[in-house]
């Protein structure tokens, strides 16, 4: 597949999983006023467990492996994970903290500015690999005969 069609894919999940964070996000501040960074953290990491589920089935598909979801999932959380946990946590405290903006608003900007550090690291190390070269584990032995 080649590396612009990845990317759409990539982002058409980032799409919908923004749509998921904003909208827990909207419901938690509602619920939770006063506690922004619960919220976003609560909000990333349900966002972080629907994408990897896509990212899997449609991203990157032709790299899969049942037998190294745990693995990718590990990965998944250390890369994209960290990198949208503290890039959202550190963003939304100064967006929200220091500019003044609007819980929605700062999420939104901080989502879009995770969102190329993730594809790098997902396409890179999470779901490493060309199909066959090492994605898939090991090659099966012949038998010894």
């Amino acid at each position: 597949m080649s590396a612009l069609m990845r990317w759409w894919k990539f982002n058409v999940v980032g799409a919908i999983g923004m749509v998921v964070q904003l909208g827990l996000l909207a419901g938690m501040g509602r619920w939770a006023r006063g506690h922004t960074l619960l919220a976003t953290a609560i909000a990333i990491e349900v966002t972080l467990l629907h994408n990897f589920v896509w990212h899997v089935r449609y991203t990157w598909r032709d790299r899969r492996d049942d037998s190294a979801v745990r693995g990718r999932l590990l990965r998944f959380h250390l890369s994209n994970g960290l990198v949208s946990m503290v890039g959202n946590l550190a963003l939304m405290w100064a967006l929200v903290q220091g500019a003044r903006l609007p819980l929605v608003a700062a999420n939104l900007i901080a989502i879009v500015c995770c969102s190329v550090v993730n594809f790098l690291l997902g396409d890179r190390w999470t779901f490493g690999g060309e199909p066959g070269k090492g994605s898939r584990g090991p090659e099966p032995r012949a038998a010894m005969g």
